[in-house]
Parts: C-alpha cells; sequence; structure tokens
C-alpha cells in the first residue's frame, strides 16, 4: 500500500533527575554533597532510508515515545543516557509542525537526518549548588522534560521528470517503456492510482528518474478526485512532459485538455506552472486524423511548446524525446547548480547564541488576575524544579527575583494573591513591597494620634 501523508505524535524522553544525597562515610563528619547528575532523556530522530517508498509503517503506529534518562546516585555517580529513537522515512519526506504550520525538516537528500523531538537534560545533582552561605543544600533538580510535538509527515517524490496528462493517456506506458519499471497497465481510467519512478539510462552516465503520476482531472487544484495528492508529487521536478491522446479513440479534445492541466497547476503552484515542459503527442500509431494532429502541433509551437510525436506502445519517437529530456535537464541542472553557490556565497551565516535565547523572556497580562510568563529558559528553570521541596521552592523564588520577573510582574500590574502561570504550573503572587508600605502606614498613623494638632 502506497501511503503519502501520515500525521504522528512524538514525546522525546524525560532527563533523569538529579540526586540531594550527603557522603556518608566512617570517621568523617558532616559529608558533603555528592548527589549526581541525572541522564539525558532519548531525542526522536528521523532517518532517510534509500530503500523505503512509502510511509506506511506509520499507518499503524501513530505514537512514539523515546526512552527517559537514567536518575543520578550517590558518590556524583551520573545517570545513563537514554538512547535516542531513529525512525526511518522514504526520501522527499516533508515534515511539518500541526499546532504552528512550521516547517521542521525536508529530507531530500540520501544523507538526510532530523532531530523532530528533543529529549530533556537530565537534572543538577545538589552537589552542583553548594554556596559559602549554604554548604549543605537539600535539593536537586528535576529532569527536563522532553518536547512532545505533533507533525504531519508528507511525501513528495523526488523526481526529476514529472508526467502530466489526463487519466489513461499512456504515462505508465511510457515509464515502462523507456525504464525497468513495470507500472499496472490497463485500458482504463484511473489505472494508476499510486505515483510510480522510473529510472531512465540515456548512455553512459547520463540518467534521470522519471516519476508517472496519477491522472489529473480538472478541479484537481482545489482537491477534486485525488488531485492535492496527485499534485504534491509533481511539485520537486525539474521538468514537466505533458502527454496528450491523439487518437481520436476518445470524445477528448487535445489542446483543451493541455489548457485545463496547465490552468490546475497555476491554482496549485505557480512555480510548477513555469517549469519547462515538453508536449508528447502519444498513440500515433493508432491517429487517424494527420492534418488535425499537424493544426495541433502548430498551434502548440506558437504557444512556445516543444513538441514531439511518440507512440509509447510501439516505442515510436522514445529515443529522440529521452535525449532532449536528458540535454535540457542537464541544462537546469548546471543552472540550479549556479544559483546555489552564488546564493551560499552570498549569505553570511550567523549562529545565534543558545544562551541569549534561553535569557529572553516575556511577561504578560492574560486577563484580570491572571498573568504569564514566557521564555524558554525560565519554563525549563520551573520544570526543573521539586515543587515539593521547600528548599527548591526557595531557590526558585530567588532566581525569579534576582531576574526581575516578580519587579517586571508589579509594573504591569499584578497585585498579592493575583494567579502567575509558567509552563503548565500557577503560582500565587506575593508582592512582600506591601509589608513596608503597611508599615510606614502604621507609623504614620501612629505620629498623627501623637501630635493631633497636625
Amino acid at each position: 500500500m502506497f501511503v503519502d501523508e501520515v500525521e504522528i505524535e512524538v514525546n522525546a524522553g524525560r532527563g533523569g533527575n538529579g540526586m540531594a544525597t550527603f557522603r556518608k562515610e566512617k570517621h568523617v563528619a558532616r559529608g558533603g554533597p555528592n548527589g549526581g547528575d541525572g541522564g539525558r532523556g532519548g531525542s526522536i530522530i528521523l532517518r532517510v532510508d534509500t530503500n523505503l517508498t512509502t510511509l506506511l509503517d506509520f499507518r499503524y503506529n501513530h505514537r512514539y515515545k523515546a526512552t527517559n534518562g537514567g536518575d543520578g546516585a550517590a558518590k556524583d555517580m551520573i545517570g545513563k543516557n537514554a538512547e535516542d529513537l531513529v525512525l526511518r522515512v522514504p526520501l522527499g519526506t516533508m515534515v511539518t509542525d500541526i499546532e504552528t504550520g512550521a516547517l521542521v525538516a525536508d529530507l531530500s537528500r540520501s544523507d538526510s537526518r532530523a532531530v523532530i523531538a528533543r529529549g530533556g537534560i537530565g537534572g543538577r545533582g545538589n552537589a552542583h549548588f553548594v554556596t559559602s552561605i549554604h554548604q549543605a543544600p537539600k535539593f536537586a533538580e528535576l529532569g527536563e522534560p522532553g518536547e512532545d510535538r505533533r507533525l504531519k509527515l508528507e511525501l513528495k517524490l523526488l523526481a526529476d521528470v514529472g508526467l502530466l496528462g489526463f487519466p489513461n493517456v499512456g504515462k505508465s506506458t511510457l515509464v515502462a517503456a523507456v525504464s525497468a519499471a513495470r507500472p499496472k497497465i490497463a485500458n482504463y481510467p484511473f489505472t494508476t492510482l499510486v505515483p510510480n519512478l522510473g529510472v531512465v539510462y540515456v548512455e553512459a552516465n547520463r540518467s534521470f528518474v522519471m516519476a508517472d503520476i496519477p491522472g489529473i482531472i480538472e478541479g484537481a487544484s482545489e482537491g477534486v478526485g485525488l488531485g492535492h495528492q496527485f499534485l504534491r508529487h509533481v511539485s520537486r521536478s525539474r521538468l514537466l512532459i505533458h502527454i496528450l491522446d491523439i487518437s481520436g479513440l476518445t470524445d477528448r479534445d487535445p489542446l483543451n485538455d493541455f489548457e485545463v492541466l496547465n490552468r490546475e497547476l497555476a491554482l496549485y503552484d505557480e512555480r510548477l506552472a513555469k517549469l519547462p515542459q515538453i508536449v508528447a503527442l502519444n498513440k500515433t500509431d493508432v491517429a487517424p486524423d494527420i492534418e488535425a494532429i499537424d493544426v495541433l502541433e502548430a498551434e502548440l509551437k506558437s504557444r512556445g511548446c516543444t513538441v514531439f510525436r511518440i507512440s509509447a506502445a510501439t516505442h515510436t519517437g522514445l529515443r529522440p524525446l529521452i535525449y532532449f529530456v536528458m540535454d535540457e535537464l542537464e541544462k537546469v541542472r548546471a543552472q540550479a547548480k549556479l544559483a546555489e553557490e552564488k546564493l551560499e556565497a552570498e549569505t553570511v551565516h550567523i549562529v545565534a547564541s543558545i544562551k541569549e535565547d534561553e535569557r529572553h523572556w516575556e511577561a504578560r497580562e492574560v486577563e484580570p488576575t491572571l498573568f504569564e510568563v514566557v521564555g524558554k529558559g525560565i519554563e525549563r528553570m520551573v520544570a526543573m524544579t521539586d515543587l515539593g521541596n521547600e528548599y527548591a521552592v526557595r531557590r526558585l523564588q530567588k532566581s525569579l527575583d534576582k531576574i526581575g520577573i516578580t519587579r517586571r510582574l508589579k509594573v504591569i500590574g499584578a497585585r498579592h494573591g493575583d494567579t502567575v502561570r509558567i509552563r503548565d504550573i500557577e503560582f500565587e503572587y506575593e508582592d512582600e513591597d506591601r509589608f513596608d508600605e503597611e508599615s510606614e502606614g502604621e507609623a504614620a498613623g501612629a505620629a498623627r494620634q501623637s501630635n493631633p494638632t497636625e
């Protein structure tokens, strides 16, 4: 079964928890902290497997979870890092985040791999939190949660040449005639329900990949039939061969078919409509009206098309077509290579600082009495705090104060008792300055009572 679109859920592994332990050795009084760090959680990675041609395996299993990192232990023992979960996908797979619509990865090379969900880092043991004031910290960090994502996988075939044409015009027959591919062929519409790839060997060191795309019909750009699924597979092509049936055995008008399919291409993707396009007039071996073919060919050439007369069934005219396609492809490839080299030379590569990114945070009012703080570093800090440990909570509060979050919340209107949400944790905002204000008010009242003349 050919499957070219699936949705999956991925859950990377959580980092292992750090440990809060102390040395317990004979003749060693007040042994210092020796809690070890937790191990890293497993990430989820997609890797191209050129032996795969479909996303079928993901049809039956939609959820993937990597293992968690090991917890730290006493004697500064570090928890074991979890193994990454590697999922194999066919070449040409695109990955999109369903919630944001952002492109996560485009696996268009045979050596492509992408981390689609990162495992959490391990929590630090209490040995990391020793200071000159607190020499026996009684807390450690929890492991960071791994990333959770809902993703859409789409397979776009990687073919140099895409075949266009209405159902039953001879696309599968052409692929079978010029390559080793053996697609199903029959004399009725929609014989081909899945794309077929064939490698066309022209001569030594000269070859290209041809894709037999299932027949596209009018309205395909709007999803009529299986339009979107079929048009997706020509989107990576460098060149298109538009096959027209000129046998006269059907009631179809070849010129109208040509105009309809090009209109569908333009509606689906303007770039596709601008790709180099060669027209192959197929089934010349059974065409009864040669004069009508001459008129059609002249009209197509007047529109700037290169036209070949062929018979895929009898292999008539295929050699000139294939050699011309090869020549044109080599020109396109050379132009694409020059464009890539120019872009690479003009591109200034900037590596963003991870620390600066994680330091950024924002505080905002969601609704009256509810405020939210967002920022990668802040959210990580909260997620890795053991909220059931009062010492860990105190450290978190001091960190938030030091960063300036507490003060910022007051500036934007937070009052004592309001709710503050960070990640999925909610806190009650405590305005410590209110005690100073209340004390000042009480002092002023007492002064007025002692000096009533004022």
